[in-house]
């Protein structure tokens, strides 16, 4: 009993192999007499079948594209951050520094005229003092030049925050 199971079992699997068979050699038939056929209706290349392929190709080339556009795209994000943390960085080093510079000659020059007017020494006037002149004109220009690269041509009142157009400025220039 147990050969003619194993019997039947051979005799299924072979009729299936065969039946294989003749269906892969029906699609080979199919396929040759399809490729003929589009070459005789479709001349110059036009064949269906390979525009099908280049399509499809075209369409996982696209799919590659778009998931490298993607990684680029936050590759640029992430170096805008890293830039612009640089940039603030700066900015801040730079306005903390002539915040210093500014806060230490207006305290200079006042201690300066304190203790003149203190021993009874007559303190020059703004225009008559050539280093507060000097560093007001200097004052001056900078604010200008900072005007000058943020496009703001505008005079402002004395308080104006320098030190947003100084950001603006270089925020621009980068």
């Amino acid at each position: 009993m147990k050969n003619q199971r194993h019997q039947q079992h051979h005799e299924a699997v072979d009729g299936l192999l065969n039946l294989f068979s003749r269906a892969n050699h029906d699609l080979t038939l199919v396929q040759h007499r399809l490729e003929k056929e589009f070459q005789q209706i479709y001349p110059h290349n036009a064949n269906p079948m390979i525009l099908v392929s280049r399509i499809k190709k075209l369409q996982e080339d696209l799919c590659t594209l778009k998931e490298q556009c993607q990684e680029l795209l936050a590759a640029k994000q992430k170096m805008e951050e890293i830039v612009y943390g640089n940039i603030m960085g700066h900015y801040k080093a730079c306005s903390d520094l002539i915040d210093k510079a500014s806060a230490t000659l207006v305290g200079n020059r006042s201690l300066l005229q304190r203790s003149q007017a203190s021993m009874g020494i007559p303190h020059a006037s703004d225009s008559d003092d050539s280093a507060y002149a000097n560093f007001k004109l200097i004052i001056d220009e900078w604010t200008n030049q900072v005007r000058s690269g943020t496009g703001d041509e505008t005079h402002e009142s004395e308080s104006e925050d320098i030190n947003k157009m100084l950001f603006s400025a270089i925020v621009q220039s980068n």
